[in-house]
């Protein structure tokens, strides 16, 4: 298992002046406790973006690629349940902002925390409003609509509401978007050293 200290210096400069194969990335990943879900497959990776993406910056792309998704069928399932990818360009209909409530709940190992979410969205009439309750407390957030973007302001209150026992979100970001992890600061430090500071609070 990798622990700080030597061994992961040792792993990080090893980093920094080679290439590392896409099955060694996710080794050292589960080793720090970011697991890929069971049924997920290296070809999962490499067949989308190609094996040299992946192991010419260790720890880039296979950190962005946590938070996404891949077909089964007609179904679609996480790659994984410690990242999940906000893409803000999303906000629809009804529901969405439960959808992104429940995403950041999951990630977090409390995918109950909130109980009774319901959101309203009316993007034609400025109009949409989320609420929940959470550790006793019922909250009601107000919307500020931008066409499909989401309202920064209401998905930072919700990381905030699940934030808890020294672990925070952590981002990866994108552009349009960040893959958000659900760390303690041990961990995320850890997967800095790895990545070059590629996740931020």
């Amino acid at each position: 298992m990798v622990t700080a200290g030597a061994s992961t210096c040792a792993i990080v400069l090893r980093c920094k002046f080679r290439m590392m194969t896409i099955e060694k990335q996710i080794e050292i990943l589960e080793q720090l406790g970011l697991k890929v879900n069971e049924g997920i497959t290296i070809d999962d990776f490499v067949s989308g973006w190609g094996r040299e993406e992946f192991e010419r910056t260790p720890f880039d792309l296979v950190l962005f690629d946590l938070g996404g998704q891949r077909q089964r069928g007609s179904e679609w399932i996480y790659v994984s349940n410690v990242a999940w990818h906000l893409d803000m360009e999303c906000i629809y209909d009804t529901g969405d902002y439960v959808r992104i409530a429940k995403n950041l709940c999951r990630i977090s190992g409390m995918p109950e925390l909130f109980e009774n979410a319901a959101d309203f969205v009316d993007i034609e009439n400025s109009e949409a409003w989320l609420r929940y309750r959470v550790d006793g407390r019922d909250r009601h957030h107000s919307i500020e609509v931008h066409d499909d973007w989401a309202d920064p302001a209401v998905v930072e209150a919700i990381m905030r509401d699940i934030e808890r026992d020294g672990k925070h979100f952590y981002g990866k970001d994108n552009g349009q978007g960040s893959t958000w992890y659900f760390l303690d600061r041990h961990t995320a430090r850890e997967l800095n050293r790895l990545s070059g500071n590629a996740l931020q609070r």
